[in-house]
């Protein structure tokens, strides 16, 4: 290592990676869940926008913190290409989706501003990296479940913010952009979970990602047709179904994972679970919905809040990070 590597590695002994972005997304699925809340049941609107201020808040410190490393140790221009943390990058433009939408509830232009911005570059990103998988030579190990982040997950979730803002055709474009990635993409994932070795020990917690494409497409179902029934909502409900099972059968796998930054792949994806759940409870008008849409909140807010507490024990214990690693030894 040189002098000026080594400098960089004193000066910035830790490695931020795109995934710490997971910490701001994970936050504005809490908000969502409270946001979904106040239209259901009249829940207090207060805990969604102390939330929402809270993942803008995370989002522009994670932002600043993380293009400040990437560029002090020279990976600015391996970061995207990167086959394990690229998928990540896309949270960095995904979080603001629905951070826009908030905002317009207050401000609508600004709201609208920062949502089409957003909007307009993770679809550049999500068509930049899909080339970028077509034309390199990756194998099929190296995938894992946020290869879903850049357009699946990012297009069903513009989906469901474009329809918040009554923008109808943009809505069901987003949708339809969504949609056929995951369904590619998921078939591709699911083959690489099923024949190939079990994903290296920080990644596993992003088999959490993969309860997410169903219930944000119902999730964005339900605000496209305005809140009502059909069969898509209860074709996706169905796989939602299995694909929350799923976790539940992953969960000793889960807990054999020392925590660090790969944990908050679980925020959103259950905050987006719980999210669909709160719809269905609103949409069937199930008996004793209130009682129920606060027990979830419940689950969904101390889930989060053990995330959290966990991160701020890590991050004074200065294991949350990963570090820079150290210089390969040299021969005297």
């Amino acid at each position: 290592m040189g002098t000026d590597s080594m400098r960089t590695a004193r000066e910035s002994p830790y490695r931020l990676t795109a995934n710490l972005f997971g910490v701001a997304f994970g936050t504005a699925g809490l908000a969502q869940c409270w946001a979904v809340a106040g239209d259901t049941v009249h829940a207090p609107r207060w805990p969604a926008d102390v939330l929402w201020i809270a993942a803008g808040a995370l989002w522009v410190l994670i932002a600043a913190a993380y293009l400040r490393n990437i560029t002090a140790q020279g990976r600015l221009l391996t970061e995207l290409p990167d086959p394990v943390m690229g998928p990540f990058t896309a949270l960095g433009l995904i979080t603001p989706i629905p951070l826009g939408i908030a905002l317009a509830r207050h401000a609508r232009g600004a709201g609208e501003t920062v949502f089409a911005v957003a909007l307009v570059l993770t679809v550049l990103l999500g068509s930049w990296l899909t080339g970028l998988w077509i034309r390199s030579d990756s194998r099929l190990a190296q995938w894992h479940p946020a290869y879903f982040l850049p357009t699946a997950a990012g297009g069903l979730i513009a989906a469901a913010g474009c329809a918040a803002l009554g923008w109808n055709t943009p809505a069901r474009l987003m949708f339809g952009y969504g949609l056929v990635s995951w369904l590619v993409l998921g078939s591709i994932i699911l083959v690489r979970l099923f024949t190939q070795p079990m994903l290296p020990l920080p990644l596993i917690p992003t088999i959490a990602i993969e309860v997410a494409p169903p219930v944000v497409a119902g999730n964005a179902w339900f605000a496209i047709n305005g809140g009502s029934l059909g069969l898509g909502s209860e074709l996706l409900a169905g796989y939602a179904t299995l694909m929350v099972l799923v976790q539940l059968s992953m969960a000793s796998t889960y807990v054999r994972v020392p925590f660090g930054v790969g944990h908050w792949a679980f925020a959103f994806s259950y905050a987006a679970a719980v999210t669909n759940g709160l719809l269905w409870l609103g949409v069937e008008h199930v008996r004793g919905r209130q009682p129920l849409t606060y027990a979830l909140l419940a689950v969904a807010t101390c889930a989060w809040a053990a995330l959290a507490a966990r991160t701020l024990l890590g991050l004074s214990r200065r294991t949350f990070l990963p570090r820079v690693p150290p210089p390969p030894a040299t021969a005297s």
